[in-house]
Formats: structure tokens, C-alpha cells, sequence
């Protein structure tokens, strides 16, 4: 049975396979963003942006999806589930987005050569 640890890196590394450049990079640079706007302005920052960054957005919400059954991965209700969640649950998803963007960003680098 694989740990969590292990579905993260398979997910990142699945995740990652139809990137390139710009989307490395920008994984890169996601958690740094998240640490200083907050998740959810993010997120609307990345739906707003399209390309690479709706695309990295749209894998962390499918990941966060999976791991929170009641969260929806659809952008418009994702946003509406995180603006009523009590505090707790916010900061655990927060939480999960960073373990997850710590394996995306390796396994991305690697599949690049970033």
C-alpha cells in the first residue's frame, strides 16, 4: 500500500508529464506566492491568468479534490467551499497544497531538466 507521501509524488510526477518550461517554473515559484497572498487569492490569480498557470492551478485543485472529498476540483466552487470553510479546514488544505507543490516542483524539474 503506498503511503501519502508516495501518492503525492506519483500524482506530481503523472501531473507533470505534459509541461513544460513555463509551467516548471511557475510551480516553482507557487509556493512562495501562496506563503505571501494566501491560497485562495492564488488560485484566482492563476484562473484569471490561463495558460501554465491555470494548468498547474487546475492539477493542485484535482489533487486537493482527491484528498478532501468534500472540496471540488471546478474552480468557481472550489473558491465557494474555501470562503466557508471554518478556519481549521482551510489551513489543512493550505497544508496538503504545500506537501503537494514540494513533490510537483521536483518532479517537474526533473521530467524538464529544469
Amino acid at each position: 500500500m503506498a503511503t501519502l507521501e508516495q501518492k503525492r509524488a506519483q500524482d506530481a510526477w503523472n501531473k507533470s508529464a505534459s509541461y513544460d518550461k513555463e509551467h516548471v517554473n511557475f510551480a516553482k515559484g507557487l509556493p512562495a506566492l501562496i506563503m505571501n497572498s494566501g491560497l485562495m487569492q492564488v488560485m484566482a490569480f492563476c484562473h484569471e491568468k490561463k495558460g501554465a498557470q491555470e494548468k498547474v492551478a487546475q492539477d493542485l485543485r484535482a489533487w486537493l479534490a482527491s484528498q478532501f472529498p468534500d472540496l471540488p476540483a471546478e474552480f468557481p466552487k472550489f473558491m465557494e467551499e474555501l470562503m466557508k470553510c471554518k478556519p481549521e479546514r482551510y489551513r489543512q488544505v493550505t497544508v496538503e497544497t504545500f506537501a503537494w507543490l514540494k513533490w510537483l516542483r521536483q518532479m517537474a524539474s526533473a521530467r524538464k531538466g529544469a
